[in-house]
């Protein structure tokens, strides 16, 4: 797939363990997968985030995983029980993928699809005032 790359995402990516950065290729590929207009940027000095018309994800490798920040005000379906963190938080939830782990491709990207029509339709917050 061809995109954009900016190169602090990979300058964040690149130190990383080996495991952690095949997470991380996986998810920078599905997000971009998920619409071709997604743009990189590095937000918080150094966190690699994913926008279009506002925040997708971010990404944050942690000593044990790699934590997928999903910017979707907990409003995205997950019918596959693949978040691990956040459920309460009234912003964004967390998919953490450990060592070992297989990134459930189809679920993240049908979340990844549904938080970007979201954002084109005014975003998350506006939803939930209309809803």
């Amino acid at each position: 797939m061809s995109y954009q790359r900016d190169p602090r995402v990979d300058a964040y990516i690149d130190p990383l363990p080996e495991w952690q950065q095949a997470i991380c290729h996986e998810v920078r590929e599905l997000v971009h997968a998920a619409d071709p207009e997604v743009v990189e940027t590095i937000k918080r000095t150094v966190q690699p985030y994913f926008v279009l018309d506002g925040n997708i994800c971010a990404l944050l490798a942690a000593k044990t995983h790699v934590n997928v920040f999903l910017y979707d005000g907990g409003i995205v379906p997950d019918p596959e029980d693949i978040i691990t963190g956040g459920h309460e938080n009234k912003t964004g939830r967390t998919v953490a993928i450990h060592e070992g782990e297989k990134l459930n491709v189809p679920a993240l990207l049908a979340m990844f699809e549904q938080i970007i029509a979201n954002n084109r339709a005014g975003g998350w917050r506006k939803l939930k005032r209309e809803s």
